[in-house]
């Protein structure tokens, strides 16, 4: 058992032991990448034809649109590949880009079969 804690520690020091071995990310980097899937998944979503902003009034509505919840998913999908430590190549900017797609194209899509809208409280119908 000390092996295992012994090469997990000594191994994450020197980087992804997975193919990328010697690339390390520095904060500039990752901020870029970040910033990268924020730009591509709203203007992938303009291209989708997602509103900018959700409908009137903004505090009750559940439309999806470009400003939320698209670019939060980019970056949350983006966050678990860099804890898993896999950036792909140009030190994730290709991946965030990817990333930021594949977000736009989920809400589009899928969002309302994965998240439905909650039911109206007066007569079991979909909030319109």
């Amino acid at each position: 058992m000390f092996d295992l804690v012994y090469d997990t520690i000594f191994f994450a020091s020197y980087g992804n032991i997975y193919g990328l071995g010697n690339i390390t990310l520095g904060l500039f980097d990752v901020l870029l990448a970040y910033i990268v899937a924020i730009i591509v998944s709203i203007i992938m979503a303009l291209i989708l034809r997602l509103p900018l902003l959700p409908s009137k009034p903004y505090r009750y509505s559940f439309d999806v649109s470009a400003l939320y919840p698209t670019p939060i998913i980019a970056i949350g999908i983006f966050s678990i590949f860099l804890v898993l430590n896999y950036t792909f190549v140009y030190n994730g900017i290709v991946l965030a880009a990817i990333i930021g797609i594949l977000s736009a194209l989920f809400v589009k899509y899928l969002f309302d079969f994965v998240f439905p809208k909650p039911l109206d409280e007066t007569g079991g119908e979909d909030v319109q």
